[in-house]
């Protein structure tokens, strides 16, 4: 029985050139890939490290909103002698304001007048 495989170098060469032809179409897509900037303008992204850049800042701002709600919270039944009132009021609080913090950094929401950048 005769093997009807080609030959190892063909299959290599084959290999590379599909991947060839795989890397040069990526990277003709890479430029239109584009994301936002703080004043709303397109900004192109040369890969995913972009993304993972944004992925950390929009949850660093939305978990600082909890910690700065919690910890004023906190604060105010310390020295008002309030407890658990203040911290329960002020973590919500601060869950929304984180919310409202990251979906502004999204850019799904338009910051307020008072928000923007004066030119």
């Amino acid at each position: 029985m005769a093997d009807s495989r080609p030959p190892k170098d063909t299959e290599d060469a084959a290999l590379s050139e599909r991947l060839k032809n795989l890397g040069d179409r990526l990277g003709t897509l890479a430029p239109k890939i584009a994301s936002r900037d703080e004043d709303g303008d397109t900004v192109q992204a040369p890969g995913g490290s972009s993304n993972l850049g944004r992925a950390m800042r929009l949850s660093s701002e939305f978990v600082a909103g909890i910690l700065v709600g919690s910890f004023v919270g906190w604060l105010i039944d310390y020295f008002a002698g309030t407890s658990p009132w203040g911290l329960i009021v002020f973590l919500l609080l601060g869950f929304a304001a984180g919310t409202l913090n990251a979906v502004r950094s999204a850019g799904l929401v338009a910051p307020q007048s008072w928000d923007r950048k004066q030119d």
